[in-house]
């Protein structure tokens, strides 16, 4: 078979680059081992969004009596919580299906290796192998949990977090080695559910990449909820024992848990692909080099997502997807465009950050200005009884460009969406601060932390 475009991987980039190109006219084929969708939607984004969901009602139902509703003798069936989030899975992968057929990009399912300029072999499950033809080829690869031996994965008690979406009933206890956004995720979730959690960080803080204020409370509120936050440590080693797994840390002391999950990150999946007999280039983490416009060192080669350690996150992947296949198929080229990307972290309460952070503002010399607004002023957070939190603003001093916003509360993960739009429309604290915004809506504080650059805050 020959194409003018094959898409190696089918996850958030590859499908999209794949219906992008199907869009501008091309014959276009993805290539994918497993499920379309890659991480995102079969062992990432999606089943954790389903399963946050089934643990916030179960918050709202643990709290209903503040709302005036009595609810006696509700129940846990967590079989249930994991077939709805493998429903919601099986529907969407059916909708990347119909949206291949609708634009008719043909699916193969198999293992894709690179053979030389413009030539992919696909070794099927059957143990046949099919040989592709084509101009152009995106490499959408992805990532997989990254392991380290001495922590003694075993897919059973010391898990990650694929291991960890198909568990068959609730721990009693957890230890989660990694404070970043998988392990914060699934401390909040398993928490809710009533397990005994500890998160174990070597940072100085949990969450390291966003706003360390925002890090602070989003701490204390972990603690409140019972978690166990330990910053400032290392894991030595992890074992067996009688009455569970044992973590040594290097200070000595030992953390007993029933099942230890790793999530300190993610490596690339770049190995059998036969890149460095097709000459593409890997940098020192093995993962594809690429420059602004997504192109490798060989020309018709593009790598996109996870695989080229950009930033690894689903809607950079599409957006990278669609960056690449105009230029394959484009008349002009257009560089990606990094400076501008929303980051979401579904904890309870969410996290939502774009742009630059406090810290960031430091290191960099930079002179800004800064405006809060806390959630317990919002009438409508007091309304639906979620208060923890806050906006923050950062600006620049001298022409009041919104640099960054940071927001730790209810709904952060959607109301980010009107932060990175004002960023990347050059938008200042008093032209958002100035736009009137519905009442009463999440929505105001952001008008209201705009206010507070420039001190004119009305409700805090």
């Amino acid at each position: 078979m020959s194409y003018e475009l094959i898409v190696i991987g089918g996850g958030p980039g590859g499908y999209v680059a794949a219906i992008r190109a199907a869009q501008l006219g091309a014959k276009v084929a993805v290539v994918e081992r497993d499920a379309v969708g890659g991480t995102c939607l079969n062992r990432g984004c999606i089943p954790t969004k389903a399963l946050i969901a089934s643990t916030s009602t179960l918050a709202n139902i643990k709290h209903a009596a503040d709302f005036g509703i009595k609810v006696d003798g509700f129940s846990v069936d967590f079989s249930q919580i994991m077939a709805r989030k493998d429903a919601i899975v099986k529907q969407l992968i059916g909708g990347i299906n119909y949206l291949f057929k609708k634009n008719k990009v043909d699916l193969i399912t198999g293992t894709a290796k690179l053979q030389g300029a413009g030539k992919v072999e696909v070794a099927k499950a059957d143990g046949t192998t099919e040989l592709l033809e084509t101009k152009n080829i995106i490499l959408a690869t992805g990532s997989e949990p990254a392991l380290i031996s001495a922590l003694g994965y075993n897919g059973k008690t010391v898990i990650t977090s694929n291991e960890a979406l198909e568990l068959e009933a609730i721990p009693e206890s957890l230890l989660v080695i990694g404070g970043g956004v998988i392990g914060c995720e699934f401390a909040t979730i398993f928490a809710e559910l009533g397990t005994q959690v500890t998160i174990v960080e070597a940072m100085p803080s949990i969450l390291p990449l966003i706003d360390q204020e925002l890090t602070r409370r989003l701490t204390t509120i972990l603690k409140k909820k019972g978690i166990t936050v330990r910053t400032n440590a290392m894991i030595k080693s992890v074992s067996q024992a009688n009455d569970g797994m044992v973590a040594v840390l290097e200070s000595g002391e030992e953390i007993t848990a029933e099942k230890v999950l790793i999530s300190i990150g993610r490596t690339f999946n770049t190995k059998g692909l036969g890149l460095e007999e097709a000459g593409v280039a890997l940098g020192p983490k093995g993962e594809i080099l690429v420059n602004e416009y997504l192109e490798t060192n060989v020309p018709g080669i593009y790598a996109i997502g996870d695989v080229t350690n950009k930033i690894q996150l689903a809607h950079v992947a599409s957006s990278q997807g669609i960056v690449a296949v105009e230029n394959i198929f484009g008349a002009k080229k257009k560089a990606m465009d990094y400076s501008v990307v929303p980051s979401c972290i579904f904890t309870s309460p969410e996290v939502a950050s774009v742009g630059i952070s406090s810290q960031d503002a430091e290191a960099r010399g930079l002179n800004v200005k800064i405006g809060k607004f806390p959630f317990q002023a919002s009438g409508k957070a007091l309304c639906i009884g979620e208060t923890d939190g806050l906006v923050k603003f950062i600006a620049d001093a001298e022409n009041d460009k919104i640099l960054g916003v940071h927001i730790l509360g209810p709904h952060a993960t959607d109301l980010i969406a009107e932060a990175a739009l004002a960023i990347r429309m050059g938008v200042t604290a008093e032209q958002l601060a100035t736009t009137i915004h519905a009442h009463p809506t999440l929505a105001e504080t952001l008008m209201e932390a705009a206010e507070g650059v420039h001190g004119k805050t009305i409700h805090a």
